[in-house]
């Protein structure tokens, strides 16, 4: 049973991961959510097998549930929530300003990727030409 929730969760995680790389808002909150599904079903499959309530004096304590996996699956619901909450405010935004949920490519972001591979092909020549100049020095 645990390979197949191992599955499911990485089907999620990867079906998340292609949403979140799309260019529409709605399919990233979409990708955020089955992320955070398949975190929960992650989390949860970790924590093992089911174990006793942790009441002292029950039972044997080696019996008892692990609860760490359980809150860090609330803590994972929670986080997931208020980041879906947050985009769908800043689709709706979107939708209010410009009609559409396209995600618009920002002009500084192009500005500094080509600057830094501008950078690098800099190098790269200084350091031919400093190649060069040791050659033809020896």
């Amino acid at each position: 049973m645990s390979v197949l929730l191992a599955f499911a969760a990485a089907m999620l995680f990867g079906t998340g991961t292609w949403l979140l790389l799309q260019r529409r808002l709605s399919r990233i909150i979409i990708g955020v959510g089955l992320i955070g599904h398949g975190s929960n079903i992650l989390l949860l499959t970790s924590g093992g097998g089911r174990g006793l309530p942790p009441i002292i004096g029950s039972a044997d304590p080696t019996d008892f549930a692990d609860p760490l996996p359980q809150a860090l699956a609330l803590t994972s619901i929670v986080i997931t929530f208020g980041v879906t909450a947050f985009l769908f405010a800043v689709g709706y935004r979107s939708w209010k300003l410009t009609n559409d949920d396209i995600v618009e490519d920002d002009v500084e972001d192009r500005y500094i990727a080509r600057r830094a591979v501008d950078a690098e092909v800099a190098e790269g020549e200084a350091a031919e030409r400093e190649r060069a100049i040791e050659e033809d020095r020896v």
